[in-house]
């Protein structure tokens, strides 16, 4: 079953596949990126509100591997940050 927005009472529709984010992890009081995730963008055709889902069992990277950051950027995962614990 599809998502369902409760403000719209609408399933949510697939907006994008292939979304990549970044999963934060606090290091003292600042987020310090930590993994690279895909998944899929969702969006309400109603009021817009926008949601990814569909995320797999594992991350892409891992700040420990070598050239994270650098696939980090190339993926445009730098441009989305979940900073959530």
């Amino acid at each position: 079953m599809k998502p369902i927005c409760m403000t719209c009472k609408l399933f949510y529709r697939p907006h994008r596949n292939g979304v990549y984010f970044t999963e934060g992890m606090q290091r003292g009081r600042e987020w310090v990126p930590y993994k690279v995730w895909v998944g899929d963008l969702w969006k309400c055709k109603g009021c817009g509100h926008e949601i990814i889902s569909g995320v797999g069992f594992s991350a892409v990277s891992e700040q420990h591997i070598d050239g994270f950051d650098k696939l980090r950027t190339s993926l445009g995962a730098d441009r989305i940050n979940i900073n959530d614990c």
